[in-house]
């Protein structure tokens, strides 16, 4: 998986943009850790999420807003799209640079790629913790039993994973729950027409990736969306 970081972009077309933002990053070194919360935060950025693209490119920076708020975040952007295409930033401390590579990825017709997404996860906490793992999606075409066992392998590592699935397809929510339930997580849909829904979701998980614990639970006093995520989270 390519592992770019987060230097400037060049003004050219949107499919150039990315391709450079990409190769450059290669090239440049990677930050020492700050010792702050890490989260990765992967996306299905294939066609059938098209019509609510531009809305869930804009949420990701709330995730930053909140987290400040804890002693701030560390985010790592995952997507995956097109014939066998999936991607990572490097870890980044400010919401400018994943906002503008964000605003340059078009979705690309494909399958699910989530047993890449699962897998990258548990290799980056490996080398440095990762608190959460968050996922917008709407749907599953892989095998649910190897999605389990990565799964589970991320829970070796403490990773909890936050599943957010868009609609209601049921393979998709029988699998997104699972994972969520195996590695201590949790899971919540959100439909298309309710964007307000996902915000809410990527703000508590940025609460608990910034904080832990603690700091969901103080997002709860005020938040109903945060305080279901906690109440899965304690009985798992």
């Amino acid at each position: 998986m390519d592992k770019p970081s987060n230097p400037p972009v060049p003004q050219q077309g949107k499919s150039d943009d990315v391709a450079a933002f990409l190769d450059t990053a290669k090239r440049t070194p990677a930050p020492a850790s700050s010792g702050r919360g890490r989260l990765i935060f992967a996306l299905d950025a294939t066609m059938s999420r098209q019509p609510t693209w531009d809305q869930a490119q804009r949420l990701q920076a709330r995730m930053f807003q909140v987290a400040a708020g804890f002693g701030g975040l560390e985010v790592q952007l995952v997507y995956y799209r097109g014939l066998g295409e999936c991607k990572a930033s490097r870890f980044v401390s400010e919401g400018r640079g994943l906002a503008e590579l964000m605003s340059r990825i078009e979705v690309r017709g494909g399958e699910t790629q989530i047993g890449r997404v699962l897998a990258h996860a548990r290799s980056e906490a490996k080398r440095a913790k990762v608190r959460a793992l968050v996922f917008v999606g709407d749907a599953m075409e892989e095998n649910p039993d190897r999605l389990a066992s990565l799964a589970g392998e991320l829970a070796l590592q403490g990773v909890r994973a936050f599943m957010f699935q868009e609609g209601t397809d049921p393979a998709a929510r029988r699998v997104f729950a699972e994972i969520a339930r195996l590695t201590g997580g949790a899971y919540s849909a959100f439909d298309s027409g309710a964007m307000s829904r996902l915000e809410a979701l990527l703000r508590a998980a940025a609460a608990y990736a910034a904080g832990g614990h603690k700091a969901l639970a103080h997002q709860a006093e005020s938040d109903e969306t945060a305080r279901l995520l906690l109440s899965q989270m304690r009985g798992s």
